[in-house]
């Protein structure tokens, strides 16, 4: 039977009876000092255990939102018209999409970036536009030529007023002049200007009109406006809000459309111009920009190869003078993947301070040109793209992010100038792993940091409490 004795035998920490110790205040403070170095050092270890530590590696590229990036854009063009203005992608894989309205959305806006309106639509694209076969060089003037000086006085004069506004060096210019002076001529027959007064045709030459062209916000030749007299007249400065015709373009269907626009208004002529109820007249007509900028906001869906984002001025049946295009723009927002919510990115931010800042890298950055490089200059930005993860210590993933470097640069285009985004994705992507901490890791270093502390103060208890008895001993004289 194993007695009491034989179990103290085995006892590592063996008590020296009180009455054998002495207490002293070199001790005292040095206990003082090691308490407090132990609290310190304690709570630097617990600061080090809640807090995030992270691991960065870089894999091959393992998206789990599949072969397809979302790209968000709100872009602001102060001289680019929303009539004319397309979104295209392309790539290396042949994919060229043109005009993408679905995810699209424009909205006039002023050279002050503010909104003139509510959203413009573009409405159907036609496939073609059917114009008269022959081309009669001979063709009559029976449409009345408009000018600065006469523009207004007219335009107030007949309650319809549909306008040719064109430039000679177009070729839809030249293809559509024949039809529409035939056109003029009938309508005149049959509505005489001096007789009934209902309806004029008439037209202006940009190249010599030019600022009466970019008061009527021209961008696209030819061009073709109808004006209103009466309910349309805003804030009584004589300027009209009015519609556009993008139906055909060949005799009869121009001479159709003014009658349905003639029988649209109230047998008394003085009465306020009404809207024309005929589908065929409302699918060939649209309201016209009412501005000469656009602000184009939406998102694509682009392939995870090299490609480009362009947005330009498009269409297959207008004509457009590069050397007046200014595609100067203004980026308010510029994004790829999905969108990350404020509380995600703050979580983020907790776990690593640096991400999400380049993200949204050309965010708020305005790139204008202000004709110092002449003319046909294209705006390019050149972005390559790094996919970024972030997985917490649970294998949760948080976010997933695209962020990009972008160098952009002004240049001169022999074609139609355009704002073009280069993109270039990384096979590659960022993963950044949240490290788990050991609990025993963290009991271990308290254990050190105590058992340290102590034994540390212990022996430098034990070097002052000798040197001060030698000391004493030296003063009494006595050799040791």
């Amino acid at each position: 039977m194993i007695t009491t004795g034989k179990i103290k035998s085995v006892d590592f920490y063996r008590k020296i009876p009180r009455d054998l110790t002495e207490a002293s205040l070199s001790g005292a403070g040095l206990s003082i000092i090691a308490a407090l170095s132990m609290m310190f050092l304690f709570g630097m270890e617990l600061s080090n255990y809640m807090s995030v530590s992270t691991s960065t590696s870089v894999i091959v590229d393992k998206s789990s939102d599949g072969d397809f990036l979302r790209i968000d854009f709100n872009i602001s063009f102060p001289a680019l018209s929303c009539e004319f203005a397309s979104v295209d992608v392309s790539d290396v894989l042949g994919t060229n999409r043109l005009n993408i309205t679905k995810t699209v959305r424009k909205f006039s806006i002023d050279s002050n970036l503010r909104s003139t309106g509510s959203e413009f639509h573009s409405g159907p694209v036609p496939t073609s536009i059917k114009h008269d076969d022959e081309i009669n060089e001979e063709s009559t003037e029976d449409s009345v030529s408009l000018t600065g000086l006469n523009f207004d006085k007219i335009s107030h004069q007949f309650p319809i007023l549909v306008v040719n506004f064109f430039a000679p060096w177009c070729y839809w210019s030249q293809r559509l002049k024949p039809s529409w002076e035939k056109a003029a001529k009938m309508i005149r027959q049959r509505y005489d200007p001096e007789m009934d007064g209902r309806i004029l045709l008439a037209k202006v030459d940009c190249t010599e009109e030019v600022d009466l062209c970019r008061r009527n916000h021209i961008q696209g030749y030819p061009s073709i406006r109808i004006f209103r007299k009466g309910s349309d007249v805003r804030e009584d400065h004589g300027h009209h809000d009015h519609d556009s015709y993008y139906g055909d373009r060949d005799t009869d269907s121009l001479v159709k459309f003014m009658e349905d626009l003639v029988t649209s208004l109230p047998t008394v002529s003085r009465k306020l111009a009404l809207g024309d109820k005929s589908n065929g007249t409302e699918s060939a007509k649209r309201p016209a920009p009412t501005s000469s900028g656009c602000r184009i906001e939406g998102y694509v869906r682009v392939k995870k190869v090299p490609g480009n984002l362009i947005i330009s001025a498009l269409s297959d049946a207008h004509s457009f003078d590069a050397s007046q295009m200014n595609m100067s723009h203004v980026i308010s927002n510029l994004s790829f993947g999905r969108k990350i919510s404020p509380r995600v990115m703050s979580d983020v931010k907790r776990l690593i301070p640096y991400l999400g800042s380049s993200h949204d890298r050309l965010n708020g950055r305005s790139f204008i040109n202000d004709r110092d490089l002449g003319a046909n200059v294209t705006i390019e930005h050149y972005l390559q793209i790094v996919k970024t993860e972030v997985i917490t210590r649970k294998d949760y993933k948080l976010v997933e992010e695209y962020e990009y470097t972008a160098h952009s640069s002004l240049a001169q285009s022999l074609h139609i100038p355009v704002a073009k985004f280069h993109l270039e994705l990384s096979p590659m992507q960022v993963l950044i792993t949240e490290n788990q901490k050991s609990f025993s890791h963290f009991i271990t270093n308290v254990c050190a940091i105590i058992g340290g502390v102590f034994t540390v103060a212990g022996i430098l208890d034990s070097i002052l409490h000798n040197t001060v008895r030698m000391m004493r001993k030296v003063e009494l004289g006595k050799n040791f």
